[in-house]
């Protein structure tokens, strides 16, 4: 019988468990995963700050403002209103309104093709209503505002003004929006600074007439009447239609005669936020030109006892941008539950509406 050796081990040896691999794909996982995280929170981040609509501003002081920088080069410094010419006021409102389109927090979103900017759908609609103003106050200017008669010619850097607004407003290629929006911007600070020219220059001309207002009243009267009625036809067809025909049952035979062509088509629950946010922004830039007009027309309003009026419509559209507070657009019925935002926003300029009639009939008046 063989001796065995005890003393020794013969206990199998087992390699240790090599973790290292799997705990590095983890890490990267984590990695990963905390990175898209952190991606969205800033998206997040961004989107709100972006989709924050601006606050509006004081048109006198911006005019002071623009006037006074232009002077510092000769020591010249204007503090007075009362030291600006006529028209210096109104024109600066569309340029400084246009240069909020283009330089508030994000920028322009219409024309963006990258997220957060592409994502926001209620910033893009409030720049297209401020957009419409924008293109009527500019229109009006070298139509009417700036000219003496019919037959007289047009202010040169008005007529270069007025097509860049009009163009497309969501190329981002070459030309984008923002640059082609930027040279109207410049052709009107043209205009401005030939309105405080000595005499014997080519000056600009503004002429605050009641037959100018009454022209651009009757194109206010026409965008504020489609936006109040696009707001009411958020709830039914039914109420949409007793607002625009008070004097018509809307009943399941009165349908039949009444003609498919005045029926309106309910607002798209998807579309209902984009004509709210619209109307904001018409209402946020006709805002700011009434304001102009308050000044630079306050002769011909105050002669014709229209001042009122005409403040009227400006309480509207203030009490129009009161801050939303809800995260959504609500939608409840007229007197339901919840709110109706679209209800709300269309009693307000149906009001400033009713203004601008009166305003276009007192202007009428001889």
């Amino acid at each position: 019988m063989s001796d065995v050796d005890f003393s020794k081990d013969i206990t199998p040896k087992m390699e240790p468990l090599d973790y290292s691999e799997d705990a590095k794909s983890k890490g990267i996982l984590w990695s990963f995963g905390g990175f898209i995280a952190f991606v969205l929170l800033v998206l997040l981040i961004l989107g709100a700050w972006w989709g924050s609509e601006p606050d509006t501003f004081d048109v006198k002081f911006e005019a002071l403002a623009r006037y006074s920088q232009e002077d510092i080069a000769g020591a010249n410094v204007t503090q007075n209103i009362d030291d600006l010419p006529i028209g210096y006021v109104y024109t600066n409102t569309l340029a400084h309104m246009a240069e909020v389109l283009m330089h508030k927090p994000g920028g322009y979103l219409t024309n963006d093709v990258a997220p957060p900017g592409v994502l926001l759908d209620n910033v893009p609609s409030w720049e297209y209503g401020a957009l419409i103003m924008l293109r009527d106050g500019t229109t009006a200017l070298r139509n009417h505002f700036a000219r003496d008669q019919s037959q007289s010619a047009e202010d040169v850097d008005l007529s270069v003004a007025e097509p860049y607004f009009y163009y497309e407003r969501n190329s981002w290629a070459l030309p984008s929006t923002e640059a082609e929006y930027e040279k109207g911007i410049n052709a009107l600070h043209r205009y401005m600074s030939r309105l405080k020219a000595p005499r014997g220059k080519k000056r600009g001309q503004f002429y605050s007439r009641a037959d100018n207002l009454w022209q651009y009243s009757e194109v206010v009267i026409k965008r504020l009447g489609g936006l109040s009625t696009r707001l009411g036809a958020s709830t039914d067809r039914h109420e949409a239609m007793a607002m625009l025909f008070p004097d018509i049952e809307v009943a399941p035979v009165a349908k039949a005669t009444i003609g498919r062509e005045i029926l309106l088509e309910k607002t798209s629950w998807l579309e209902i936020d984009d004509v709210f946010y619209e109307a904001r922004g018409a209402s946020w830039a006709l805002l700011h030109i009434l304001k102009a007009i308050e000044y630079d027309f306050r002769l011909i309003l105050e002669d014709k006892r229209a001042m009122r009026t005409l403040k009227s419509m400006i309480y509207s559209l203030e009490n129009a941008l009161t801050p939303v507070t809800s995260p959504m657009i609500l939608n409840g019925s007229g007197f339901g539950f919840l709110a109706n935002y679209s209800l709300s926003m269309a009693n307000y300029i149906a009001r400033a509406n009713a203004a601008a009639l009166d305003l276009r009939d007192i202007m009428n008046r001889g």
